[in-house]
């Protein structure tokens, strides 16, 4: 069975600073028809960024939609047509004032393909030098280096519940079990 979807009409109901919501009417595999509401964002990248004693540069920022302090992997939001290597760069400096020598992507995934089509680009940084962090106006975060396997703890114990920090830790420990 050919499970696409067909859009046969598109409206968009919101269009703000950092993303679009649209509803579209599809035709199914089975001819009917149905509704999908579809949140457009660039997508963005995450950055496990290790130092050369194997602690996770992590950053602890205030995350309004969900009202709490979250610790988290450092990340940002993709520019149009920005090169996902060059955003983790320039994430990485932004939030933590650190620049890395080696670089290696781990993953990209959908964050939540139901309703969005964003796509998280996951990348490890080693080779840490640190310098100054110059964060956007309106961002406050606090720079905490963590070893690694307390960073996995921290997820056990639900610290770490962040979707980005979860993939990108938890996909790190796996591939380092494999060496």
């Amino acid at each position: 069975m050919d499970l696409r979807e067909e859009r046969l009409a598109s409206e968009y109901v919101f269009r703000g600073k950092i993303l679009k919501v649209r509803v579209d009417t599809v035709r199914l595999p089975d001819g009917r028809s149905s509704t999908r509401e579809v949140v457009e964002y660039a997508g963005a990248v995450a950055v496990v960024a290790l130092d050369d004693e194997e602690r996770a540069i992590l950053v602890r920022q205030y995350r309004y939609p969900v009202g709490a302090e979250l610790l988290e992997i450092p990340a940002g939001k993709l520019e149009p047509g920005e090169d996902p290597l060059a955003c983790a760069r320039r994430e990485l400096q932004e939030e933590t004032g650190y620049v890395a020598r080696d670089w290696q992507l781990v993953c990209t995934y959908y964050s939540t393909p139901g309703f969005t089509n964003e796509r998280m680009h996951i990348f490890t940084a080693r080779g840490l030098e640190k310098g100054p962090a110059s964060t956007d106006q309106d961002e406050f975060i606090q720079v905490e280096a963590v070893p690694f396997t307390q960073a996995l703890d921290l997820i056990r114990t639900g610290v770490i519940c962040d979707g980005k920090s979860l993939v990108g830790l938890l996909t790190v420990a796996a591939a380092n079990k494999g060496r």
